[in-house]
């Protein structure tokens, strides 16, 4: 096991990414270990990581409680400690609320909240430990600005933020940092994932074709996952990183959310349901 490093050492980080195959996570690590870096990146499959010098490939299927321990353990080993935590991997479904089966509400939940938590505890345990350390939560602007026809998704990254600010309440002044990053719109190919419903509904079908059209239409011409990764290389580098972030273009990360905030629920619900055309 490699001794940990002084506190206060700058330069290079040691950094554990979920989710790294692709999308943000895959830009996250690529800039990472471009920055002087090394990272431990997991996915489901270990072939969709690339074969780059300080990047190592840890196998992750957040679907499983038990991979969880098992892979950050395996890694923490390998890597001695880790100054960085970045809860990054994510699931999507799409299906009318009253509809979502059960199933998949269990699901995105293991996979969005309690495998996130449980990656959280086990370094939280080590930071301590260490006197310092880093989590990065990547929630999604849809905890506060929900998306038709995803609401076990909006629920789970809501509850993820809701559990990072309350951790980060009781950390106080620790030199363990806990931020929670909420992406807006970024052009990946996540939608390409999302777990669709077949079943036509003469209540829904319209809303979800008129809603998955707007959806399709704001990721085309969403920032890339770039964006995301420069905000992440400048919260490792902070001393005080903040306990917040949005990420995206003007009008989604920093105008909605500005406005919304500050208007009754009747008017919310008016201008999303506006902004999705149903």
């Amino acid at each position: 096991m490699v001794a940990p490093k002084a506190l206060g050492q700058t330069g290079m980080k040691r950094v554990f990414i979920t989710g790294a195959s692709s999308g943000i996570g895959l830009a996250m690590a690529k800039l990472l270990v471009a920055e002087g870096h090394e990272v431990w990146g997991t996915s489901r499959n270990l072939e969709r990581i690339p074969k780059m010098p300080q990047w190592h490939a840890v196998r992750l299927d957040l679907a499983d409680p038990l991979s969880a321990e098992t892979a950050f353990n395996a890694a923490l080993t390998d890597a001695g400690y880790f100054d960085v935590l970045i809860n990054n991997a994510g699931a999507g479904h799409f299906d009318p609320a009253e509809l979502v089966p059960l199933e998949t509400i269990a699901s995105q939940f293991q996979i969005l909240v309690f495998g996130q938590i449980q990656l959280m505890q086990l370094a939280l345990r080590h930071m301590h430990a260490r006197g310092e350390g880093l989590i990065i939560n990547v929630t999604s602007l849809a905890s506060r600005l929900p998306v038709p026809f995803m609401a076990a998704y909006n629920a789970a990254k809501a509850a993820m933020a809701s559990f990072t600010m309350s951790i980060q309440l009781e950390l106080g002044n620790s030199r363990v940092h806990v931020v929670d990053l909420q992406p807006a719109d970024v052009r990946t190919e996540f939608n390409q994932g999302v777990i669709k419903s077949t079943n036509a509904n003469p209540r829904y079908d319209t809303k979800i074709a008129r809603t998955w059209e707007v959806a399709e239409h704001n990721m085309k011409n969403a920032p890339p996952p770039d964006l995301v990764a420069q905000h992440v290389l400048r919260l490792i580098n902070a001393a005080q990183p903040p306990p917040r972030i949005t990420v995206g273009d003007v009008f989604q990360s920093k105008i909605a959310p500005l406005i919304f905030r500050f208007l009754p629920q009747r008017l919310r619900l008016w201008g999303l349901k506006r902004y999705y055309q149903i």
